[in-house]
């Protein structure tokens, strides 16, 4: 690839690629990581002469990602998409990439117990961290981490692959690292210490003892825009390259990344390359999450329903645009404690990055998995506002599209496509309950998801039944 590409309307990795080493172990190849954490790696490199380079592993799926990028010298393409103008970078920091299910654990681990391993990042989704989004916990009868516990040393699921990985780095006397979550969820870094020390502990208590002592994780705050990947992308990477890139991917030029300096080994001056290093990433989390995230996932499930396919379809019609502002302004940002950001402008710049016309991003995409996204999202500031006495219509409204979508229909009769990793819980209370109130109770009796608490108070179940009522009757065009 690197040959093809001297003519290309590109950025283009002009340092010296055999001086990088793979100090960064990186779970979970996907659009995101190769839009954003790698693209700072990228800039350090050829800007400030950083010698950290990653392994890229990906352990269930994304084989063809990782036989894309081996077929062209371990380089991709990230296009940066505006109204105006689209303009590429080449990414050269990739040492090496594997996939378990094609190299086998064994190359895995063994990049995993390379010496100069100083940090293992992941961006595997929530689900990925196999455990409960209303506590916090590693799920031990999911079906992964029960198959790990029987089979440790011949784990699938990230959590036991770390583990593992840090079992034997301590049997060869080799240091910890830094786990470091780079996947939205409110104190990342907690629930990847959660999960890795139970699953540990269940395995052995001198390990887990040793984890705790020798491995931190930070917690980070990760922000850019990257829709999925289409044939159309790629056409558009193909012409600025002059080279077909299957595993380009492109994205929003806005980015954004808070990183706790909680590090047990080294790590790269991610600094120089505009990331911001602090004490605390808490405050920036439940900014993002709540803010952005809350209100992207209330687009989706309201957008998609009514009949538009993308976020900047949405900001196309005034009462979406509003609703949405009105749900960051009056309904999450009290609930923050971020301090020194005009949330007004914050608020701004979020319609304004959901506008870009080139960015078409789905609101399906966006609607996976949320069993996994409504507790931090959505039902965090819900139980803010309750403790504090306070209205949350938008919130509510949010909650009942949601129980809209996964009832399977849209407005046009259409059936819905619902990926989420509890689809089947969730589809055994939609089919067994009526569309109204019967099936409002019974997607909050999903504790899994909601709790316990938010099913037992009569006024919120009431404040969703009316909501979903309403939705039910009429398209939700005037959110």
């Amino acid at each position: 690839m690197e040959n093809t590409l001297l003519n290309a309307r590109a950025i283009l990795p002009t340092y010296d690629r055999d001086r990088l080493a793979a100090r960064i172990v990186h779970l979970g190849f996907g659009a995101f990581h190769r839009a954003h954490q790698a693209v700072y790696a990228d800039i350090l490199a050829a800007e400030h002469g950083s010698d950290w380079g990653y392994c890229e592993i990906n352990l269930i799926g994304g084989e063809q990602q990782i036989a894309d990028i081996r077929r062209q010298d371990n380089l991709y393409t990230v296009a940066e998409m505006s109204a105006d103008a689209w303009r590429a970078r080449v990414v050269g920091v990739v040492k090496s990439a594997l996939h378990a299910q094609v190299d086998g654990p064994e190359a895995v681990f063994a990049a995993l117990c390379q010496p100069q391993v100083e940090i293992v990042s992941l961006t595997i989704t929530e689900k990925g961290y196999c455990h409960s989004p209303a506590t916090g916990e590693l799920v031990m009868d999911n079906p992964l981490i029960a198959a790990d516990l029987a089979h440790p040393h011949q784990p699938s699921s990230a959590v036991g692959v770390i583990v593992e990985a840090l079992a034997r780095r301590k049997a060869a006397g080799l240091k910890g690292f830094s786990v470091m979550s780079c996947d939205n969820m409110p104190e990342n870094g907690h629930v990847a210490r959660n999960v890795v020390t139970a699953y540990a502990r269940a395995i052995d208590a001198q390990l887990a003892a040793w984890i705790e002592a020798h491995v931190t994780f930070p917690s980070t705050m990760v922000d850019r825009i990257v829709p999925a990947v289409t044939p159309q992308t790629l056409d558009k990477i193909a012409e600025l390259t002059g080279v077909r890139d299957p595993a380009g991917v492109a994205c929003e030029p806005f980015r954004q990344w808070v990183i706790e300096d909680n590090f047990v080994a080294g790590r790269p001056a991610w600094e120089k390359a505009g990331a911001q290093l602090v004490r605390d990433v808490v405050p920036f989390e439940e900014m993002k999450l709540r803010m952005l995230n809350g209100s992207h996932s209330f687009l989706a499930y309201l957008g998609y329903l009514a009949g538009y396919e993308h976020i900047n379809d949405c900001m196309g019609d005034d009462h979406y645009r509003r609703a949405a502002r009105l749900l960051m302004l009056n309904e999450q940002a009290p609930t923050l404690s971020v301090q020194g950001v005009d949330l007004a402008c914050y608020a701004d710049l979020l319609i304004e990055r959901y506008s870009n016309p080139a960015l078409r991003h789905r609101t399906w995409q966006i609607a996976m998995d949320g069993s996994q996204k409504l507790p931090q999202r959505w039902l965090d500031s819900i139980r803010w506002h309750r403790a504090n006495g306070s209205r949350h219509d938008l919130l509510t409204l949010g909650v009942a599209g949601w129980m809209r979508y996964v009832s399977g229909v849209d407005d046009a009769g259409n059936a819905i496509d619902v990926c989420d990793p509890l689809l089947a819980t969730i589809q055994q209370a939609v089919s067994t309950s009526e569309n109204g109130e019967a099936r409002v109770k019974a997607l909050l009796g999903l504790t899994a998801i909601f709790g316990d608490d938010l099913a037992a108070a009569p006024e919120f179940v009431a404040d969703v039944t009316a909501a979903f009522t309403r939705l039910s009757s009429q398209a939700p065009e005037t959110p």
